[in-house]
């Protein structure tokens, strides 16, 4: 494969089941997932392959589960050959950026494992404190959004969490400000979606979670990563210091995720072939949606990995 940028998934993507295939077939995803285990004194592959769907999709456990299987993957096609030559850009939506620093050798996988695992479990308390939701928009464009927030915050805290992708924009805040801008979508003609989520990610009521977080990172030293990371909140890549990483993540946790500016980054730049690894196909649907021309390939599967030159 040529110059290429690898996509890692975001909170949202997990499912029962997933890398389950991987383990079975490869002993070097089965290390990932063993070491995973042993680091978190918790048995994250077995809620990966069997769930219950309950505990998989509580956000502490969905998002190291999603952590570790987008690494084993990226272990077994690395193992393969299957990536003969390095990303020549990583990005990922949201928790995926942990994910692309720490495949770009920003941070070792036990010290991205833990911050990850705190990271949900921070994100999860906020939202407990703070009831709360998402809910995407449907055909709305950024001035749509705004108008919409700005009409519904009279009930509470509404903000555009997610730019996922043209006429896909996702708004965060509290459970009646969220059913306010509902009826607000409706009357301007413009479809909505409840999200199943555990609270209003990417938001001023994940300020608590965000300044635990600071607080999590204040030790951690990152490195320089081996090739560009986008960051979610710029749509630019990290710079080299460790400090100004830390406060891009800390930010990221109530800033909004600039995915579609991201990719249209990326595009501009003349990338052309895309890598998505990890469970789902989310961000292959939304570069369908970005750009029809742009190549993504998916690898969240044993079948994958075989049909992929």
């Amino acid at each position: 494969m040529k110059r290429f940028a690898l996509l890692c998934p975001g909170q949202g993507a997990q499912s029962v089941g997933m890398g389950a295939d991987f383990y079975a077939q490869f002993p070097v995803a089965a290390q990932v997932y063993d070491a995973a285990d042993d680091i978190l004194k918790q048995s994250i592959s077995q809620i990966c392959f069997k769930g219950p769907e309950a505990d998989l999709q509580a956000t502490d456990n969905a998002q190291a589960a999603i952590f570790v299987t987008s690494v084993a993957i990226y272990r077994v096609l690395e193992s393969l050959g299957k990536v003969s030559t390095q990303p020549s850009v990583y990005a990922g939506l949201s928790l995926g950026e942990y994910t692309a620093l720490h495949l770009a050798a920003a941070l070792n996988f036990e010290s991205a494992l833990k911050v990850v695992k705190s990271r949900g479990q921070l994100m999860q308390e906020a939202a407990e404190a703070n009831p709360s939701t998402m809910l995407a928009l449907v055909g709305a464009d950024e001035a749509a959004a705004a108008k919409i927030c700005e009409q519904a915050k009279s009930q509470g805290v509404i903000v555009a969490a997610n730019f996922n992708a043209p006429g896909q924009i996702v708004l965060s805040g509290g459970i009646d400000a969220c059913a306010k801008a509902a009826e607000i979508a409706s009357a301007m003609g413009l479809r909505s979606v409840p999200l199943n989520v555990a609270g209003a990610f990417h938001s001023p009521l994940m300020q608590k979670a965000a300044d635990a977080m600071s607080v999590v990172l204040e030790p951690i030293e990152f490195q320089p990563p081996t090739a560009p990371v986008i960051s979610n909140v710029s749509a630019t890549a990290h710079g080299e210091s460790s400090l100004e990483i830390k406060l891009q993540l800390v930010n990221q946790i109530v800033a909004p995720v600039r995915w579609q500016q991201s990719m249209e980054a990326l595009l501009n730049d003349g990338f052309e072939e895309f890598l998505e690894i990890g469970p789902g196909r989310t961000l292959s649907g939304l570069m369908r949606k970005i750009n029809r021309k742009a190549k993504v390939t998916n690898v969240s599967t044993v079948a994958d990995v075989e049909a992929l030159v």
